[in-house]
């Protein structure tokens, strides 16, 4: 009876592990406040991301906010239907990739409703907020370094290229990485973990051929072992321009011949894993037939099979 006793036991306790180790770690969920690169103002780069069990957003890039937690608001994904709070409440912090209007505006014009939050950003990046954004001459000062008077409602952090750091409340990790922008300006991709799982996102970019650096290799360098290892849950990437466009006129973005050639690198790194990987296609510029011609460019060079994918305003993605 004792034998009987402890083997049960000891099934129920092996039973119970088993469980624990199949409950699922990390997974995101990603609200685009905006995805196109450019001329539409209701409709910029800006991407809430967070814990997949949280509602503290960190809004990567911010070129449109009120409209697309409007649009959010307006497709039932927030119980609280007052677009003024919601701002409040939800965007824990804003990691900024680049000081352009197109990735920024948003969080300029909305600054006199928000409340106190970090930016975390490249001292570069930082520059453009202090010397332009938040200059004395084109808006008050809502950072708090730079021009008299500063309101100080932002806190500006410095981000150190390949340290990762901690957002306080969301139970997310950020690493920065340095991009060229047409150099030598520079711009930032940002790796963000969750427990053991990961997502990147990137600001604009060129190709490291065309921007004659390396950035992109340092980058699919890093993340190459956890696309081996699965944990590498999406890349979101731009593509703001059709391949008809010449490299000369790129100013710092990618083609869709582009992307696939640094996929190909990327692919050189990480194998086959790659094609697990959804990649969405971002900051496509809103000229006519663009984002067809760019569709219909991308599934044509798609020699790797890849899984790739185009994010909509205000419709949620979720990475489980």
């Amino acid at each position: 009876m004792k034998y009987i006793k402890i083997s049960g036991i000891v099934f129920l306790l092996l039973a119970t592990l088993g469980a624990m180790a199949q409950v699922k770690k990390g997974g995101f969920k990603i609200i685009p406040l905006g995805v196109q690169g450019g001329l539409n103002e209701s409709n910029l780069s800006a991407y809430l991301v967070a814990a997949k069990d949280s509602n503290q957003f960190i809004c990567f890039d911010a070129g449109t906010i009120r409209t697309g937690l409007q649009k959010a608001i307006d497709q039932h994904l927030f119980k609280q239907q007052d677009v003024n709070a919601l701002q409040k409440e939800i965007i824990n912090s804003y990691f900024i990739s680049h000081g352009h209007l197109d990735h920024t505006a948003g969080l300029v014009l909305n600054s006199p409703n928000d409340n106190k939050k970090n930016i975390y950003a490249l001292p570069s990046v930082i520059d453009v907020f202090k010397s332009s954004l938040f200059g004395s001459k084109s808006w008050s000062n809502f950072g708090n370094e730079g021009d008299l008077p500063i309101i100080g409602k932002y806190s500006y952090q410095y981000l150190v290229p390949g340290q990762e750091i901690e957002v306080p409340l969301t139970g997310l990790y950020v690493t920065p990485f340095v991009l060229s922008h047409a150099k030598p300006y520079e711009s930032t991709a940002f790796l963000v973990r969750h427990e053991e799982e990961y997502i990147l996102y990137f600001g604009d970019t060129g190709p490291d051929e065309v921007e004659h650096a390396n950035n992109l290799e340092l980058v699919w360098k890093s993340i190459a072992p956890f696309i081996k290892a699965g944990k590498l849950k999406a890349i979101f990437i731009e593509v703001s321009f059709a391949n008809k466009v010449p490299d000369k006129a790129l100013f710092g973005h990618l083609t869709p011949d582009w992307l696939m050639k640094e996929m190909q690198q990327l692919h050189s790194f990480s194998n086959d894993n790659l094609k697990s990987v959804p990649i969405y296609i971002t900051h496509i510029k809103p000229c006519i037939d663009c984002a067809y011609t760019i569709q219909k460019e991308l599934n044509k060079e798609n020699k790797l099979g890849l899984k790739l994918l185009f994010p909509e305003q205000a419709k949620l993605i979720q990475l489980p």
